[in-house]
């Protein structure tokens, strides 16, 4: 088969929909195709239909299958290779913000090593149920949510989905490593209890779990790379970037490298969070107190 059967012209064409035009240009099943490449059907549909980001090496595959030559197979790695290069953008939708949660928590599940920085939030992982509330009421206001999407019960949903994912914290076969700004610490326009309670599920989550690696960036630590955002990078597959809105999702290998040199250099300048936990205990024991006297 040449290189052209079957393909146009177009080079922005999803590479799913070019394999199968290619497919019904020599007139063979979804499932005769499968066999002949070694994958299941259902992994052929997919690719064909474009759901998630297809591995390069699959669609060469996949195209030599299909009689294509190495120099034609090797131009559809190479669209394969470039649309995983794209940062796509993530809204909750129908499901919600609740059903972000179930996303997110689905990646934690599946990955083994998950390093997560928060510059100004303590980490979904770790919040307690209080603070998350007070936490995505706040972002409940600037997304742009359906009506039905922003009522008290899908906050109390959102809020028991985001709690429900930190079962996986018992899972002693993964790693942990979280990292936060000295400014989550320092969230006094939630109320002080809020912020003791919080800080007291810190302490016992560090306590209980050997493999959670729970460390600070100090104010005063040196400022090798500003603390512009929050992200997280699933083992070396996919990286999420937190925005006002939304979030950004990539599953490039260039993107997910580039954070995870990102989160090495702030785990450089990462301290024992024990010290400050203590100092910002007695903080807002103080302002209560002063709550009370006044």
């Amino acid at each position: 088969m040449s290189a052209g059967v079957g393909a146009p012209d177009d080079e922005d064409e999803p590479v799913g929909m070019v394999l199968a035009r290619m497919r019904h240009a020599k007139r063979i099943t979804g499932a005769k195709l499968a066999a002949i490449a070694g994958m299941s059907q259902p992994k052929i549909s997919r690719i064909e239909r474009g759901k998630g980001l297809p591995d390069p090496e699959d669609i060469g595959t996949i195209a030599r299958a299909l009689g294509a030559d190495e120099t034609h197979a090797r131009a559809l790695m190479i669209r394969a290779e470039r649309s995983r290069d794209r940062m796509t953008d993530w809204r909750p939708a129908s499901a919600g913000m609740a059903g972000q949660q179930k996303t997110l928590g689905d990646w934690e599940a599946a990955a083994t090593v998950l390093r997560d920085f928060q510059p100004v939030l303590v980490t979904g992982l770790l919040q307690t149920s209080g603070y998350a509330k007070n936490v995505l009421q706040s972002f409940q206001r600037i997304a742009q949510l359906a009506p039905d999407n922003a009522t008290e019960s899908d906050l109390l949903a959102t809020v028991s989905a985001r709690v429900k994912r930190q079962e996986v914290l018992a899972d002693s076969s993964k790693s942990f490593q979280i990292v936060m700004g000295e400014a989550a610490l320092k969230r006094r326009r939630y109320p002080a209890v809020e912020m003791l309670a919080q800080i007291s599920q810190i302490r016992e989550i560090a306590a209980r779990h050997t493999h959670v690696s729970i460390t600070i960036v100090p104010d005063g630590a040196p400022a090798d790379l500003p603390l512009l955002h929050g992200f997280t990078v699933f083992d070396d597959e996919l990286v999420v970037i937190d925005l006002y809105n939304a979030g950004l999702i990539s599953r490039s290998r260039r993107d997910v490298e580039s954070y995870r040199r990102v989160f090495a250099t702030l785990e450089e300048h990462a301290t024992d969070i024990a010290p400050f936990l203590d100092t910002y205990e007695a903080t807002y024991i103080e302002m209560l107190q002063q709550n009370r006297r006044s």
